[in-house]
């Protein structure tokens, strides 16, 4: 056959081939995309849901919330490997290329966006209503905080920054938005004062914006616990009446005082704690010495005999031996001159001359280590023995670990009678030194505990495993003694409870977060605002938690974890720092401008309190315009000046109201709140006010929430009562509670702030020379503080040496010339000539 022709078939079947294979080819990718069709369905019906919803959002100004969100993620199709495979052909899987790709991206990102063109919209379009629904037009973090309206939401409001707006505005736009219905709305207070002051003025505001609140219900949380169970159960139970009327502590100390007369073996523990183990530090080298000896010239611990000993541990062995009768000497040189160029003259720690033994107490942790910063402690401890060894002196060894961590007294009261000494033990025998903790103190801390126990469903066992854990700063004897000693009390209060057919707050909140959690009942609420979130206990978080447990239902937390100043009834700050840990995934925001205090303040506040940084940063701005110095300081030589102190000041602001230096408040009058650390405090007020003022004392803790043209806050000084209070939560505590809080005096710096912010205009404090509050120096060395004219000392510079303390004028004993020390001695010795 010619070429030609070969050529001319040649091609023709080639041709016929490549349509073959064009065929084959189109045959399979469309049995393929029939093989595939299933899948892409169910993407394109996915894809199509996602779209449509986020579209109808938009369209209608709707938050897109979590619980959608999960609600899309969960439907959320597999791709098939074949609509997979589909995907990777370039001339037939455009769609499914686009499909996977809208399945796999990230829906979170994607409503995230969404939502932001919402809130934009929202807070363009109801702009009347956010400039109406309060009396002021809201800012535009207070009307995000409303239109940000999500499944969980948390804010976190600075002092004076309108939080009580964002929760009244906010459930009139659930109420006008359509979201949720007024009679499925709950607002939650923490006190009958609080709850009844939202009440109010969610009724008068929805009112004046034309917004039906019928139905709207603000409770206390323990008023709706009692609801709770009885609606779960049929019947309500009964709020013990010394719980109600605020007589908790006093109960406790009544039922302590039984328990005593009754039971001896009672009286001994609490006896014991209350006087050895109450003002006991966390470590052998902890502690602030309180005592100097001017004979000796030893800093140190004062003991109940009236000597100055070096440690602690020491004054606890000083104040058992003083409380048992039992004649010692403490640190008596040794009988036999052992001094050499490596030691002085040895002086053990107690000597007993009744019976010729000596005693060495061991600051010794229970690994049997001394403190790290005690150089040279082991070696000394070798010295020590082996001389006794040498002599053959009688020797009685004790540690600090050995008695507060294992087995406390017993041993060293064993080895006292073994030698021939009676133990006479007097609980009640007069002082001549240190004072003892109050049997009221001891009260109101065992009341502490049981909030928290009770808050936090605590049972023996779970105590009894934490005591075995033993966490840093327990010391494990010493807390069973104080276990044991609360276990008694609360089986006594729980008798009591019984017996009255009544409940306390705790078992009520606990109870009715139990009965939600189980079912038993639904209270029927879509959305829940709590108010003052960062005084939360566990208790209330769980309840909180089951009210709004099942999907699509909205909580709204507002707090201020600077405020957070409550622990000691109960509250649990990490309720409001692990948010998202108690209520799942949810939003925080922030309402960082206040209509209250000045900048100045706002700066000097929140510096001071910000030290901490287990809280959350705050930047915090002020509409208002500076007034003076925001935080001044008048100083006085003695304490009985302090009264005389408040009398000035109120004096010169009367005068300057009169000369038309200072105008009337919002009130129509100026408004001074005088602040009290404690109760006490409310001695130093005048017995009469200048008519120009409206005076009121308060406590610093009874103070949160308001507010006052002028703050004054006397006796703000250092000791067991000063400010920061040394009347301290006892270490057992970490005990009950979730977690603890190691910075320094974290509370009490907490409620510092709450006193500074209180303050519309200024703030005064007043203090006493040699008696300065740690905070005040720290203000000082921050340069956040202003002498006032209307001191009667000059201002002091804080200690070089120490940076706790301030230099203060003393009087040498030995010839009255003057010198310089620092106003913490005897812990801080540093002096300074006065030239």
């Amino acid at each position: 056959m010619e070429p030609v022709v070969l050529a001319a078939v040649g091609a023709l079947v080639m041709a016929a081939v490549v349509v073959a294979l064009v065929r084959t080819r189109a045959a399979r990718l469309a049995a393929l995309g029939d093989d595939a069709e299933p899948s892409l369905r169910e993407l394109r019906a996915w894809k199509a849901t996602v779209e449509q919803g986020l579209a109808t959002a938009v369209a209608d100004g709707r938050w897109v919330t979590r619980d959608v969100r999960h609600d899309w993620e969960a439907q959320r199709p597999t791709p098939s490997t074949v609509a997979s495979k589909l995907a990777t052909r370039k001339e037939a899987g455009a769609e499914a290329r686009d499909l996977i790709a809208f399945v796999d991206q990230d829906l979170r990102d994607v409503v995230d966006s969404t939502n932001e063109r919402i809130l934009c919209d929202e807070l363009r379009s109801q702009r009347a209503f956010f400039d109406t629904i309060e009396t002021k037009p809201l800012t535009d973090e207070q009307a995000t905080a409303v239109a940000t309206f999500d499944n969980r939401v948390q804010v976190i409001a600075a002092a004076g920054s309108g939080k009580t707006s964002v929760m009244v505005a906010r459930a009139a736009y659930a109420i006008r938005r359509e979201i949720v219905p007024a009679d499925r709305i709950l607002l939650l207070a923490f006190n009958k004062d609080a709850a009844a002051e939202l009440q109010q003025r969610v009724d008068e505001r929805l009112d004046a914006a034309g917004i039906d609140p019928s139905g709207l219900s603000a409770s206390t949380f323990h008023a709706f616990g009692l609801n709770v169970i009885g609606t779960a159960t049929g019947r309500k139970p009964r709020l013990a009446p010394w719980i109600d009327g605020g007589q908790d502590v006093a109960m406790v100390s009544r039922i302590v005082d039984e328990l005593r007369d009754r039971s001896p073996e009672f009286r001994f523990k609490w006896d014991m704690y209350r006087l050895l183990f109450a003002r006991m530090a966390e470590d052998p080298a902890g502690g602030e010495p309180d005592a100097y000896d001017y004979a000796t010239r030893a800093t140190g611990f004062r003991t109940f005999n009236g000597e100055t000993v070096k440690s602690q541990g020491e004054r606890m062995i000083a104040d058992f031996l003083f409380l048992n009768g039992v004649k010692y000497e403490y640190e008596r040189p040794y009988d036999h001159d052992v001094a050499d160029t490596e030691h002085s003259q040895y002086r053990p720690d107690f000597y007993y001359p009744d019976v010729d033994v000596w005693h060495e107490h061991w600051a010794l942790d229970r690994n049997g280590e001394p403190p790290p910063e005690f150089d040279g402690y082991a070696a000394g401890m070798t010295w020590k023995k082996s001389l006794h060894d040498r002599f053959g002196t009688a020797l009685i060894e004790t540690t600090w670990a050995s008695i507060i961590d294992q087995s406390g007294f017993q041993p060293l009261a064993a080895d006292l009678r073994a030698r021939g000494i009676t133990l006479d033990w007097n609980p009640d025998r007069p002082v001549r030194g240190a004072t003892p903790v109050k049997h009221e103190d001891l009260a109101r801390l065992m009341r502490s505990f049981m909030a928290h126990v009770k808050s936090n469903s605590l049972t023996r066992e779970d105590l009894d495993r934490r005591l075995d854990a033993s966490p840093a700063g327990i010391q494990r004897y010493r807390a069973r003694v104080f276990v044991d000693l609360y276990w008694t009390i609360h089986d006594e209060w729980q008798r009591r409870l019984d017996e009255d057919d009544a409940i306390d707050f705790e078992d009520m909140l606990v109870r009715a977060a139990g009965h939600l959690e189980a079912g038993d009942v639904d209270m029927g609420f879509d959305l829940v605002l709590v108010d003052e979130f960062q005084d939360a206990s566990q208790a209330r978080a769980r309840l909180a938690r089951a009210l709004v447990a099942k999907p699509h239902r909205y909580l709204l937390a507002v707090g201020d974890d600077w405020q957070s100043i409550n622990r000691f009834a109960g509250a649990d700050l990490s309720v409001m720092t692990s948010f998202s840990e108690w209520f799942g995934e949810g939003l925080t925001l922030r309402l960082q401008t206040t209509f209250r205090s000045p900048q100045s303040i706002c700066d000097t506040a929140g510096e001071f309190v910000a030290k901490n940084p287990r809280q959350f940063r705050k930047d915090v701005s002020s509409i208002h315009a500076e007034y003076g110095p925001p935080v001044s300081l008048v100083r006085v030589g003695q304490p009985h000046e302090v009264p005389s102190a408040v009398e000035r000041v109120l004096v010169d602001l009367a005068a300057r109201v009169r000369s038309g230096e200072i105008r009337p408040g919002r009130s129509g009058v100026v408004e001074v709140d005088v602040l009290g650390r404690y109760r006490f405090d409310r001695d130093v007020m005048p017995r009469s006010f200048p008519p120009e003022l409206r005076v009121r004392f308060r406590t610093v803790h009874s103070s949160k929430g308001l507010e006052a043209d002028f703050v004054v806050l006397p006796n703000v000084g250092s000791g067991t009562y000063g400010f920061p209070s040394e009347v301290v939560d006892d270490p057992v505590l970490a005990l009950a509670m979730s977690e603890a809080d190691p910075f320094p005096h974290a509370e009490e710096r907490r409620l510092f702030y709450v006193a500074l912010t209180r303050a519309r205009r200024q703030l005064t404090l007043v203090g006493v020379q040699g008696h300065e509050s740690a905070f005040v120096t720290e203000l000082l060395k921050d340069q956040r503080l202003e002498l006032s004219p209307l001191s009667t000392v000059d201002l002091s510079e804080p200690c070089p040496d120490c940076e706790g303390g301030v230099l203060v004028v003393r009087k040498r004993r030995s010839d009255g010339r003057e010198f310089l020390g620092c106003s913490r001695f005897p812990s801080c010795r540093f002096t300074r000539n006065t030239a």
